[in-house]
């Protein structure tokens, strides 16, 4: 049986809105216990202050992908902007791999999730409807006044 892209899309948005809860609930919840399972302890005190920010746009690209859940074809700028969030994750992520910052056990999913992602996120790209403006305001008709 073929899965209908929309189908892939919602699914492929509710799992990454799922898993960018779970980042955010620990990174601003408990973010030193949430590093150390990582192996990453002994950070300071003050390192908890820049992981609850980014707890929040965890929580912010969770309602996003929720919002795709919801209705794709509204919400196309909520897929755009995961796309380019995970492709700037994956890159900094392999950076600091590749300068043996970290290990690739401590980057864990990091190191291939953005990629499936991605790739989901654009082989199921919602088709340009008929009224859909939302890409380009512009395209927009606009009445013409004929006094």
């Amino acid at each position: 049986m073929k899965l209908k892209k929309t189908t892939v899309l919602k699914g492929t948005a509710l799992f990454i809105g799922l898993v960018q809860l779970i980042l955010g609930a620990g990174y601003l919840l408990a973010p030193h216990a949430f590093h150390a399972s990582i192996g990453l302890e002994g950070l300071p005190e003050w390192a908890a202050w820049p992981m609850a920010m980014n707890g929040a746009r965890f929580l912010l690209f969770a309602f996003g992908m929720f919002m795709v859940f919801r209705n794709p074809t509204r919400n196309k700028s909520w897929i755009q902007a995961m796309i380019m969030v995970q492709a700037i994750d994956w890159i900094s992520t392999m950076i600091y791999v590749f300068r043996d910052v970290v290990t690739l056990s401590q980057v864990s999913t990091a190191s291939f999730l953005p990629i499936i992602f991605i790739t989901l996120l654009l082989f199921t790209y919602p088709a340009r409807v008929e009224g859909d403006t939302q890409m380009n305001p512009a395209n927009k008709p606009h009445p013409v006044s004929s006094s």
